[in-house]
């Protein structure tokens, strides 16, 4: 490790620059403190110190430095600057609303929702280039290009277009900006460590400074002092091969002795991965790039808040926000979420108001729902969190803290938005908030002692690294040509002073060969992303087209695991006895008695998605909810006329929809298909009472002792034959040929031989109603019911005894009873299936 620092690169560079500003200082014989060094980035501050102590004392007191100060510090140090009125802030949270502000002010307000990003966004990217003129010249020179900026886009299709870019300009040009005290700055000697792109400030103060500037390029190529670096070119197959990969460069680095190791960012979502990775192996990681503050959890916990007071909000959203609010006991609210999931409550308006938990939710739900002045929201919201036990949590983390302080959210903080006097609706305020948090980048304090140090490539630039890991250098994102931000074209951009496509491929190109020379060099990128092939960068193409570089090995290092077979699970239920059993339950003993120990012993259930849209299985309720609704009218006053009928079951399919509250929109495929389906079924109906039947009741819950144990279901239908007989009546939406094949062997049929037991009828019929939707309604008679009954029932007593007998209870299922099967992970069929 002191053999790499004596020989790294950047060391030598620095050097070299501090031996130039040396010897610029002698020959002007100027003090170190009058001296001042401008860096590319705040990060090289401590590198430059260093260099400059390990210079000669001779030359220079050692204990005497230049100042080294980034354009914003030195900015602070000067002070004597406040933004005021329509300046630009490069604050998402004032920012955006100005753009909002400067819209109307030039009649575009009806545009304000979707232009006020982007114009805030034009305005940023020209605030370098107009920050970088002397503030008396900055009117003029947005006004001369005012005049030239819409040349070539006279077309009304892009009047929208011009406006804003217009507008962008003219927010620019009149604005101050923190920089513009070191135009009145005079140091001795200013020193400008160029990067890999020239900064506009730094070019104006070359020519504002004259000779007192001394203008050292920091990226100087690889000299013959040092050997070349060894790169490893590392083909992944996909993201996550990819950042197990590179995880695996960092380990292998950190366990050489190669730190600080350098993990770039080219790919943030893997980059994340990666550090997650590197935290479970308890590696020490800096992060100097952060991530956005929308992506903290106590944005998230934030925004559950806000998603939940939405007007149309989900029960899933309410419930979301409720289990991050401490205000609200768990236990009431996991009882809330079982009850709303039973019933498929999939809006919050549809909750019945009188629930002990919607009272409170709703309370506070009215206090954020009407339009109100920007402080007035902000006061509101922060009372809103104090109500729901959420402004503890979000004090007590240092994100949360942040979250505070971008929103403005501490008390009193609002006010410096009091001259935003319009009113803003819930959905508006919402998009405010997201919008401020997106902008903002947060970064947790990093450990003393970092051995991993995540960065830009950019960031590279003069820092003695021991080995750098560069994931994501896909075609994607690494480009050899960047794509240049922004709505500006390639004309606009030459006309405003900003970086051109060849400039920006020019700094990318600088930045990757300053890579390579470091000592230790992974490249990694991944073959395929969402299906697609996905080709290396251009850079990555050029270096193996030059080099010839063999891909490196998978540097994973591989565990011996000892294998552990798992067997069938074969528990015991006897301590665990039913009292009530449906059919549904018996169905599930009789496919696999693991599931029916699982999910009716153990009571392990599957919350129900309420959020969802809407299956075959809805519309099988509805239909029964709509067959029952109609025979109960046509009970009451008969109709045998068919039109009559028709109007009807209109009737009842329009109660049913109401009753269910679905979804027109959701409902509208099976909706076409209810035409033909209720004409199939009317005429079934016809020929079903020529027979002599006719309806006795429908959904009846049925309740039938059988030893210990109680019977327990709801029938669909229940009719009466000519001769005073019961018929049991099964409704399916199903295929036929399943409806036939469940005739077909009545033996392993479990449903309707079941609500046959639940009738103490010693002369009964059974029968599936097929209603479908592209086939006529069909009745599939069950032949001898009551056998078929009987022969349950001792079924149901023998099972029943050789459960409580203590017999062993298999995961015997197969084929369709596994596919679906919600006990399928707890048995672990798929591993020991094939020991």
């Amino acid at each position: 490790m002191i053999e790499i620092a004596r020989n790294h690169h950047a060391d030598r560079a620095w050097d070299r620059v501090m031996g130039q500003i040396r010897a610029g200082m002698a020959r002007q014989k100027l003090h170190p403190s009058r001296v001042v060094v401008l860096l590319p980035y705040a990060q090289l501050m401590q590198q430059a110190r260093a260099a400059w102590l390990r210079g000669d004392s001779v030359q220079a007191p050692a204990h005497f430095l230049p100042r080294f100060e980034t354009t914003m510090n030195w900015t602070r140090s000067l002070g004597g600057f406040e933004p005021s009125g329509d300046d630009v802030r490069l604050d998402a949270a004032r920012d955006v609303l100005t753009a909002a502000s400067m819209l109307s002010r030039t009649g575009l307000s009806s545009h304000q929702n979707v232009l006020s990003g982007r114009l805030m966004e034009a305005a940023w990217s020209l605030a370098r280039v107009a920050a970088a003129l002397p503030p008396v010249a900055r009117v003029p020179w947005g006004a001369h290009l005012g005049t030239l900026l819409a040349t070539g886009m006279e077309s009304p299709v892009l009047a929208l277009e011009v406006a804003t870019a217009r507008i962008a300009l003219a927010w620019a040009a009149s604005s101050s900006y923190a920089s513009d005290p070191v135009f009145s700055a005079t140091p001795d000697l200013l020193v400008v460590l160029e990067g890999f792109q020239t900064e506009p400030m730094a070019q104006a103060l070359k020519q504002r400074l004259g000779e007192r500037v001394m203008a050292l390029p920091l990226n100087v190529e690889a000299d013959a002092d040092g050997a070349p670096g060894t790169v490893a070119l590392h083909a992944a197959l996909d993201a996550e091969d990819e950042a197990h990969r590179a995880a695996a460069c960092v380990l292998a680095h950190v366990a050489a002795g190669r730190t600080p190791v350098a993990l770039v960012a080219q790919d943030r979502v893997l980059t994340r991965r990666v550090h997650a990775m590197l935290g479970q192996r308890g590696v020490a990681v800096r992060d100097e790039t952060g991530w956005k503050l929308s992506t903290t959890r106590a944005a998230a916990s934030l925004m559950s808040l806000l998603r939940a007071q939405v007007w149309d909000a989900s029960t899933d959203a309410v419930l979301d926000w409720l289990k991050n609010a401490p205000a609200f006991e768990p236990h009431a609210v996991t009882q809330a979420e079982v009850s709303w999931r039973r019933l498929g409550v999939r809006d919050w308006r549809a909750v019945p108001a009188g629930e002990a938990l919607a009272i409170p939710v709703q309370a506070l739900r009215d206090t954020l729902q009407s339009s109100r002045p920007l402080t007035r929201w902000l006061a509101d919201l922060r009372a809103a969190l104090q109500s729901a036990g959420q402004w503890p949590g979000l004090l007590q983390d240092a994100a949360g803290q942040a979250v505070l302080d971008a929103l403005r959210l501490r008390d009193g903080a609002e006010l410096e938005f009091a001259d935003v006097t319009a009113r803003m609706s819930q959905s508006e305020f919402t998009a405010w908030i997201s919008q401020t948090l997106e902008d903002k980048s947060f970064s947790p304090e990093p450990p003393a002692n970092a051995q991993v140090v995540i960065l830009p490539l950019s960031q590279l630039l003069g820092r003695p690294l021991a080995a750098v890991v560069l994931p994501g250098c896909d075609e994607v994102r690494l480009p050899v040509s960047p794509e240049p931000p922004g709505l500006w074209t390639p004309d606009q951009r030459a006309l405003l002073g900003l970086p051109s496509r060849e400039q920006l491929a020019a700094a990318a190109r600088a930045a990757w060969h300053y890579a390579l020379q470091f000592p230790h060099v992974d490249v990694l990128w991944r073959l395929s992303e969402g299906g697609e092939h996905l080709m290396a960068s251009g850079f990555v193409q050029e270096l193996m087209l030059h080099q010839a570089p063999a891909l490196a090995p998978d540097p994973s290092v591989l565990r011996a695991l000892t294998p552990q077979p798992c067997v069938m699970p074969r528990p015991q239920g006897d301590a665990l006895p039913l009292s009530r059993l449906s059919s549904t339950a018996y169905e599930d003993l009789r496919r696999c008695p693991y599931r029916f120990f699982a999910l009716r012993q153990l009571k392990l259930q599957e919350s129900d998605e309420l959020d969802l849209s809407l299956s075959k299985r809805d519309f099988g309720n509805w239909l029964h909810s709509v067959l029952k609704l109609f025979h109960e009218a046509l009970n009451k006053a008969p109709a045998p006329d068919f039109i009559a009928r028709v109007a009807m079951i209109n009737i009842a399919a329009e109660q049913a929809t109401r009753a269910l509250g679905l979804s027109q929109s959701e409902f509208l495929p099976f909706a076409a298909a209810w035409p033909r389906v209720r004409a199939g079924y009317l005429e079934w109906l016809t020929a079903h009472e020529a027979g002599g039947a006719t309806f006795s009741e429908a959904e009846a819950w049925k309740e039938t002792p059988l030893g210990r144990l109680t019977l327990v279901g709801k029938i669909d239908r229940i009719d009466r034959l000519a001769d005073g007989s019961a018929l049991v009546i099964d409704y399916k939406t199903e295929a036929p040929a399943t409806t036939a094949q469940r005739i077909k062997q009545s033996l392993e049929d479990t449903q309707l031989a079941f609500y046959a037991a639940l009738l103490t009828d010693d002369t009964l019929a059974g029968a599936y109603v097929n209603v479908g939707e592209k086939d006529a309604t069909r009745s599939y008679v069950q032949a001898d019911i009551v056998s078929l009954r009987d022969h349950l029932l001792e079924g149901i007593a023998s099972d029943m005894a050789r459960i409580a007998g203590g017999a062993p209870m298999p995961a015997l299922g197969e084929g369709k009873a596994c596919e679906f099967c919600a006990a399928r992970g707890l048995c672990r069929k798929d591993f020991w299936e094939t020991m």
